[in-house]
C-alpha cells in the first residue's frame, strides 16, 4: 500500500512514536558530521522527492532538501510559477507523471483538498507540507522538540494562543493521538477545525476551548503560538484586533508553569502575536523547533517509504 501522510492520523500514534524514537537517534548520530554529508547509512540513497511549493516557503523547502541529502536521496523544487501547473495542468495529472519520475512527492499549498487529490491519484507517497486545513509536519518537529526537553506526551498540557488556524489543528490531531491535552485561548470566531476537535476528543484528548488567555495558559508545560495573519488571507485589521488580548508577553508567560516552554513554528510577527522579549527569552526553544524540521522531516521520509 502506497503510503500518504497528509495528517497525522494517516500514520496513527504507534507509528508518530516511532518516527519520534528514529529522530531522536538519528539526530545524534549526526554530531559533528557536516550537514551536506549524508548519514553513514544512507536509507533513502537513490530515491528523488519533488517538492511542490504553492506558497512561499523557508523551513519546509530548506528541510526537506537537506533532509533528502543527509538521507542519502535528493530533491528538486517545483513552484506553480515555472511548472504547468500554473498554466492549468490538473492536479491529477501532475501527479500521475510525477510518479512516473520521482519516488516521493511532497506539496505545500492553500486548499487542503488538492493534496488529496494528488494522493489520490500518485503511485508513490505524498506528504503535506502544509494546507490550509493542516501541518503535520510542523507538529512532528514541535513533538520532538518537547520530547528532547525530557517532557513526556502522555499527560502533557499544552495551550495554543490566538487563530485556531491549521497547525492547531494539527495540534490537536497530535493531542488525540498521544494523549494530551490542548486547551485553545481563541477569540470567538476564529475557532479551530470542530472536526479536529471531536475525533481528538472521541480519542480521549482532552480539548477545550477558553477566552480568557490567561486560563488557557495556566499551568501549561507548552505554550504555542502562530501568526494571526496567515499568507493570503484577508481581513487582516480585523484579526489583528480581535487577536491583540492573546499575545503571548511575559506577563502571560507567567501563569504558565514554572518550566513551561515557548514554540513557535516560525516566521513571527515580533509585537503582534509574540513578544520580543518572550521569544528571544530563556523558555524560547523556536530555533531548535526549527532545527528540527530537518530531523522530523527525516524520519516522516522513511516512514513513508516504509522503513518504519
Amino acid at each position: 500500500m502506497i503510503r500518504r501522510f497528509l495528517n497525522l492520523s494517516d500514520a496513527g500514534g504507534d507509528a508518530i512514536a516511532a518516527i519520534l524514537n528514529d529522530a531522536t537517534d538519528r539526530k545524534a548520530a549526526r554530531k559533528e558530521r557536516p550537514r551536506g554529508q549524508a548519514d553513514a547509512d544512507a536509507p533513502l540513497a537513490g530515491r528523488v522527492l519533488a517538492m511542490i511549493f504553492e506558497k512561499s516557503s523557508t523551513r519546509t523547502r530548506v528541510s526537506f532538501d537537506i533532509g533528502m541529502r543527509q538521507l542519502g536521496g535528493s530533491a528538486l523544487i517545483l513552484d506553480s510559477g515555472s511548472t504547468q501547473l500554473g498554466r492549468g495542468e490538473t492536479i491529477a495529472d501532475t501527479a500521475r507523471v510525477l510518479s512516473r519520475m520521482v519516488d516521493a512527492i511532497m506539496i505545500r499549498t492553500d486548499d487542503h483538498a488538492k493534496a488529496e487529490e494528488l494522493a489520490d491519484c500518485a503511485t508513490v507517497p505524498v506528504i503535506n507540507g502544509l494546507t490550509d486545513l493542516s501541518h503535520p509536519c510542523q507538529i512532528v518537529a514541535d513533538l520532538l522538540t518537547i520530547v528532547e526537553r525530557g517532557i513526556a506526551l502522555p499527560g502533557l498540557q499544552v495551550a495554543w494562543l490566538g487563530d485556531g488556524n491549521n497547525v492547531a489543528n494539527s495540534f490537536i490531531e497530535a493531542a488525540g493521538l498521544m494523549k494530551f491535552g490542548v486547551r485553545l485561548g481563541v477569540p470567538e470566531g476564529y475557532d479551530a477545525d470542530p472536526a479536529f476537535i471531536a475525533r481528538a476528543q472521541a480519542a480521549g484528548a482532552t480539548v477545550t476551548v477558553c477566552r480568557d488567555p490567561r486560563e488557557a495558559v495556566s499551568g501549561a508545560q507548552v505554550v504555542v503560538t502562530d501568526t494571526w495573519v496567515s499568507m493570503g488571507q484577508s481581513g487582516a485589521e480585523a484579526r489583528l484586533a480581535a487577536m491583540a488580548p492573546y499575545q503571548v508577553d511575559e506577563a502571560l508567560m507567567a501563569s504558565a508553569h514554572a518550566d513551561a516552554i515557548f514554540l513557535h513554528c516560525l516566521p513571527a510577527h515580533r509585537g503582534e502575536e509574540v513578544t520580543s522579549g518572550v521569544i528571544d527569552g530563556s523558555r524560547s526553544l523556536v530555533f531548535d523547533e526549527a532545527e528540527n524540521r530537518i530531523h522530523a522531516q527525516k524520519s516522516v521520509l522513511r516512514w513513508a517509504f516504509g522503513q518504519l
